[in-house]
């Protein structure tokens, strides 16, 4: 009798440890619980409301040939801070003016705020420089898909990146991503270019790009109306230190497995304000579409990938 009572009060232990184990074996609540434990960092992100574009599926009729309707002229709104919804659809040419005002988006105030393009996700798995150049260039109204990005991206496909632990620490031999992506950006992790690799891209579409590597040049390019395209790590988070290898021996400072590509869309005196198009993802299913973080932790993360940045913008006129 007393084996069979045991036998019944184990079968709930059974099935919690069961149900537990099943939980884990998914990445995002494996990933939540890390967290909880202390054995991986939270993200040190505030994330801030962003509004989804409707859909353009069906384009309105030309403004041409709808009949004008007298209405009665609009009270002036200059005086009215910009709402943190009034994000620009994929065609629209917003403001990129100077900010010499501080501006106020859903009660928080910064020095200089660019409403930017957004999008739910990446277009592929290892995408991220390819999709923060589509928000820069949606911005600044040059319609270009991702897969047209990447089209007019030189890609090196003579070598797939592939990493060693050495004694001195990481190394990643690959293509050299200063002049071309290397890499398979649907399935190898170690995927990536750097900035400088992108650059005669934004040229090709019209725009101007110029290398910042201090917070001095992210803040004065912002303050002009420049939006920031810059290699950091996911969510900001700690790194793995690596040296990226080109065919000629020349080493470029990067990172191991969190390498990414955001916007820099404003800043104040305490955080930047970051539009991160990745969305959520197993590692974080909490990550949101734009978010601040510390100017502290921004140039830490930066700086693991040897601040590599571009301010980039219209010509000027």
């Amino acid at each position: 009798m007393r084996t069979r009572i045991l036998r019944w009060a184990g079968a709930p232990l059974l099935i919690i440890a069961l149900l537990g184990a099943a939980a884990l074996a998914n990445p995002t609540v494996r990933n939540e619980a890390k967290v909880l434990l202390g054995l991986e960092p939270a993200p040190q992100i505030t994330p801030l409301a962003v509004l989804l574009p409707a859909p353009r599926a069906t384009p309105p009729p030309p403004r041409a040939t709808q009949i004008p309707t007298p209405m009665p002229a609009a009270p002036p709104t200059s005086a009215h801070a910009p709402g943190p919804m009034a994000l620009p659809s994929a065609t629209a040419l917003p403001s990129s003016t100077p900010s010499p005002a501080p501006v106020i988006v859903d009660g928080r105030t910064y020095t200089a705020y660019i409403p930017a393009a957004v999008k739910e996700h990446q277009l592929y798995q290892y995408t991220c420089e390819f999709d923060a150049a589509w928000v820069v260039l949606q911005t600044f109204g040059v319609d270009a898909s991702v897969d047209e990005i990447i089209a007019r991206t030189p890609i090196d496909e003579s070598i797939e990146p592939h990493f060693e632990q050495t004694s001195d620490g990481f190394v990643i031999y690959g293509g050299d991503i200063r002049r071309a992506f290397s890499g398979n950006y649907r399935e190898n992790f170690l995927a990536r270019s750097s900035g400088s690799a992108l650059v005669p891209v934004f040229t090709s579409f019209g725009l101007v790009a110029s290398p910042v590597a201090k917070r001095a040049d992210v803040e004065a390019a912002l303050r002009r109306g420049a939006l920031i395209w810059m290699k950091t790590t996911v969510d900001f988070k700690p790194w793995r230190p690596a040296v990226w290898i080109t065919p000629d021996g020349d080493r470029v400072p990067t990172v191991l497995g969190n390498d990414h590509a955001v916007v820099a869309i404003g800043f104040n005196a305490e955080v930047v304000v970051i539009r991160d198009v990745l969305g959520p993802t197993s590692s974080n299913w909490r990550r949101p579409l734009e978010y601040e973080v510390s100017w502290e932790t921004f140039l830490k993360a930066w700086g693991a990938q040897g601040f590599d940045g571009l301010a980039v913008e219209p010509p000027a006129s």
